[in-house]
């Protein structure tokens, strides 16, 4: 049974390892700190694997319906009657999953780090850093206060912050850390007020409160969210707009997505962390926490995530095909999965097989996190072994890698929804909820699928076929079995997870969904990835002139995605030709000449008076007498014109 004490180990072993390390790791735990992490963090897998099986298997369901638990509750700061900010924890189907995603995929990140980081000169603060990083994903999917969650919202960007820059001594990875911040603090000003807008109307920040208050067509509550109303939108939907736009940001859905492929700067593992399990999923599970508020009171607003999640989708899978840095290739990759996520909500309905969508977004979540973690951290192992991120500096590697060719091409066919892998069950289920509910993100879904297969193995016939391979540099082998443990662990998982019956445990309404195997259905998108698959060896398996000549017969269309649609050069001209010459300098010129013309005018006057009236306090007692002398007669001379 599931209980506060053991929530609190599974959340603060990372956090202290985080303080350990980073106060102590340097002076007295330098060769040790990667040992310590690990073990840490291995307790707080097992402790969440095991709050798993107590609460899936063990807690009673009442009337066939997963109960939230509030084993914790703390109010920090009271504002009003019911409006507080209270730091508690909340244990619920999507949470304990979570619990379970972020501390497996953490996990495997710390053990491979153990060889990919080796001998570096910052190793304890590499794995303090990583410590701080999953407390902070594990706070947030626990919280139930909705600015609960806010806090550690910002404190998984401040950690992102500092992992993606980690190497402080390149411009590029600083650089990288800094856009980084900046696009998610901008999308979280509108989370931000989004939740100030919520909290408003619904006279709470708890979360079970705020759902029940805002999806009772009775409460007072809803009823002046609905009738409030900006631009002919209800405040409701306002709230949730706001809220999603915070959730597209860490996201990286489309526009916000821009701070994503440049923060593949950081270490190869640390992109499997924020690619698979943490930063970037946050959004999925903000707008899935918030899923009965969307569904139920503004189903306008979760419009607007399908519609930008299949469009981010597939914006990502055609820049994707360009790329030719291995991991930017999966950073693309990430966005478009994301998508599917964020349109499988987007297109679902709330309870019973309605909400089919819902329960196949959190199965992809799920899934995705074994095989994109697997890529990743393949990909470093090719990188640890070539020292080059270029595709052109590869190929004919799985004579030099074996391990990590056949780990790597099972997270492929997973990624492309080759059955019986993992990504092939939630993918479907994906792809049948858009069908059922919105034809046109349907055949979006259904193209980005074939899209992901022919990338996907673009990439892997790239690395390790094409061409003839010789031993490179130091490395005489794939990094040793630090590195390798995890790439089998989580080919595991990525061939054997979608046979759970995710359903059974994570629905919309915390009901029991029973899905079912449609194999008609299944014939086009799995044929579509077979084709995928086959033009990607056909084009990319042996050295061959047929991707120049498709790339010169697309000419415009390559070279629009090859350059990202040009949309970091879009928003460097809104920030330097309008943002900064038409409103930062006049803004420049209002503070230097009026605010500060302003205070130095006072500033000067003040000094200006002190120098004429300085001389009455000069010290001399003779002037002081001929002050008081004037003085004396010249209210001698008022008093005689006054009784005169």
């Amino acid at each position: 049974m599931p209980n506060a004490t053991l929530i609190l180990l599974i959340i603060l072993l990372p956090l202290a390892g985080f303080v350990m390390l980073g106060i102590y790791g340097r002076k007295y735990f330098q060769n040790t700190s990667g040992i310590i992490g690990t073990t840490l963090m291995l307790i707080s897998t097992v402790l969440a694997l095991y709050t798993a099986y107590g609460y899936f298997f063990e807690y009673v369901k009442v009337d066939g319906v997963y109960q939230p638990l509030v084993p914790l509750k703390y109010t920090w700061l009271q504002f009003s009657d019911g409006v507080s900010i209270d730091m508690g924890i909340i244990i619920d189907p999507i949470s304990v999953m979570m619990l379970v995603v972020v501390t497996f995929i953490s996990l495997m990140v710390h053990i491979y780090s153990l060889g990919y980081m080796k001998g570096d000169e910052r190793f304890p603060t590499y794995y303090a850093f990583l410590g701080l990083f999953t407390f902070s994903m594990l706070g947030l999917v626990i919280s139930s206060n909705i600015f609960q969650i806010y806090i550690f919202w910002e404190l998984v960007g401040v950690s992102s912050f500092l992992l993606i820059g980690y190497y402080y001594d390149k411009p590029s990875a600083v650089a990288a850390c800094k856009k980084a911040f900046i696009v998610t603090r901008f999308a979280d000003v509108g989370f931000l007020i989004g939740i100030l807008i919520l909290s408003f109307y619904s006279r709470t920040l708890d979360f079970n409160t705020l759902i029940e208050r805002l999806t009772s067509a009775e409460s007072t509550e809803f009823k002046s969210a609905v009738a409030a109303s900006f631009m002919g939108i209800s405040a409701l939907t306002w709230g949730l707009v706001l809220v999603f736009i915070g959730g597209a940001g860490k996201s990286a859905m489309f526009p916000l997505h821009i701070w994503l492929p440049d923060a593949m700067e950081g270490p190869t593992p640390v992109s499997a962390l924020i690619h698979a399990a943490t930063m970037v999923v946050a959004g999925v599970f903000l707008v899935a926490r918030l899923f009965p508020v969307f569904a139920i009171s503004a189903p306008n607003a979760l419009s607007l995530v399908g519609y930008v999640g299949a469009i981010s989708a597939l914006i990502a899978a055609i820049i994707a095909c360009t790329q030719t840095d291995i991991k930017r290739v999966l950073a693309y990759s990430t966005m478009s999965q994301i998508g599917y996520m964020m349109f499988a909500l987007g297109v679902s309905k709330y309870g019973g097989e309605d909400g089919l969508g819902y329960t196949a977004s959190m199965f992809h979540l799920f899934t995705h996190a074994m095989f994109k973690a697997l890529l990743f951290l393949g990909a470093g192992a090719v990188i640890h072994y070539i020292h080059s991120n270029e595709m052109k500096d590869m190929g004919g590697l799985r004579k030099y890698l074996p391990i990590t060719h056949i780990t790597f091409l099972i997270a492929c066919l997973a990624i492309a929804g080759v059955p019986p892998f993992a990504g092939f069950f939630s993918k479907e289920e994906i792809l049948l909820a858009a069908y059922q509910n919105n034809t046109a993100v349907y055949w979006i879904a259904l193209i980005t699928s074939g899209l992901t297969a022919f990338y996907m193995f673009r990439l892997y016939f790239g690395i390790f076929w094409n061409k003839e391979a010789h031993a490179h540099g130091e490395h005489k082998n794939e990094g040793g079995f630090a590195m390798m443990i995890p790439l089998v662990l989580l080919a595991v998982g990525a061939s054997a997870a979608g046979f759970i019956p995710f359903g059974h445990f994570v629905s919309s309404d915390r009901t029991r969904l029973e899905t079912e195997f449609h194999l008609m259905f299944s014939i086009a998108p799995v044929a579509l990835g077979l084709a995928g698959i086959f033009i990607a060896m056909w084009m990319y398996k042996k050295q061959n002139d047929r991707p120049d000549k498709l790339a010169a017969s697309l000419n415009g269309l390559y070279k629009s995605a090859y350059h990202k649609f040009y949309i970091d050069e879009i928003y460097i001209f809104i920030t330097r030709k309008i943002i900064f010459n038409l409103i930062g300098k006049p803004a420049a010129w209002f503070d230097k000449n009026v605010v500060d013309g302003l205070m130095n005018a006072t500033g000067n006057s003040t000094k200006d008076i002190s120098e004429t009236i300085k001389g009455f306090q000069s010290g001399k007692v003779q002037s002081y007498a001929i002050y008081f002398l004037v003085s004396i007669i010249g209210l001698a001379l008022l008093f005689i014109y006054i009784w005169k």
